[in-house]
């Protein structure tokens, strides 16, 4: 099978750097675009926690998720887990031989060892946009497919501050188990704009966010940096910001929209963070 596979890589910058960085220097280092490539697998190796972020968007053809130099083993996922949530038209992953199909916001996970993952879409005029995720492993754990129905819910905020969401918990103590990642998706109400404020921080883990469903007109402020020292990035649909373990991870649209959420790092408990009270922001 051809491989149709893109990568980069981004090395991890320490607080100090960050503070100093001017808007091209952060976007350069933080911001992930063009993720969502007809035919192409689109991967970032990034050097927080070896998280790699990425887009898979079979159109026509099927898609292989092809090992690429920085994992250094013969199969992508011979040291690493891997999680994908389809945010496009329907879909299939077959992984070790085994076919599933995804709906809109429907995920799986695929555990270290699986030797072929393959994407395709049931129609190309409505291709499936597979949003990849995947951390070491140093466990084996059977896969499993995660409907948005069954994801565990938790319905947060207020239209009285502006921040009325729904958070779906695709990945928690109760349910799939996993090694490293932890991912969920939140979707803000209608007059809703504001995510994670008061934001927090979790020195353990990183994180990234991919904001999806906003309109092409719109735009997302994501706030990033140290409580005392925050810059801020903006965003177009379907793009992804990563977030150090230093850094807190919050933002404003110019209208509602979705951001998926996902983390690797010391732990999988999504309570273990740190809050910054507004007052501390700077």
């Amino acid at each position: 099978m051809p491989d149709h596979t893109d990568y980069t890589s981004r090395y991890a910058i320490d607080p100090q750097a960050g503070a100093a960085m001017a808007t091209d220097e952060l976007r350069s280092n933080f911001h992930i675009g063009d993720l969502f490539q007809p035919g192409c697998v689109s991967l970032t190796y990034t050097h927080y926690d070896r998280m790699i972020v990425g887009g898979a968007m079979p159109a026509g053809e099927t898609l292989e998720l092809a090992a690429i130099k920085p994992t250094g083993t013969k199969n992508f996922l011979d040291r690493r887990e891997l999680i994908a949530v389809n945010i496009g038209g329907a879909g299939t992953v077959e992984a070790g031989g085994e076919t599933h199909r995804l709906a809109a916001r429907d995920m799986i996970y695929v555990g270290m060892g699986t030797e072929a993952v393959l994407f395709s879409s049931d129609e190309a005029s409505s291709p499936a946009k597979f949003y990849l995720l995947s951390a070491p492993a140093h466990q084996a754990h059977p896969t499993k497919v995660i409907r948005i129905g069954d994801a565990k819910r938790l319905d947060l905020g207020s239209q009285k501050t502006s921040n009325e969401r729904s958070i779906f918990q695709f990945i928690h103590a109760e349910g799939v188990k996993t090694c490293q990642l932890v991912v969920g998706m939140t979707q803000l109400a209608e007059g809703s704009v504001w995510n994670t404020m008061p934001a927090h921080v979790h020195d353990r883990r990183m994180e990234v966010y991919l904001y999806f469903d906003l309109p092409d007109a719109s735009r997302v402020f994501h706030l990033m940096g140290e409580p005392d020292e925050t810059r801020h990035l903006v965003m177009k649909n379907e793009e992804a910001v990563l977030s150090p373990p230093w850094s807190i991870h919050s933002g404003a649209g110019t209208s509602n929209y979705a951001f998926i959420w996902a983390m690797a790092g010391d732990n999988v408990d999504y309570t273990d963070v740190d809050p910054v009270p507004l007052e501390m922001l700077r």
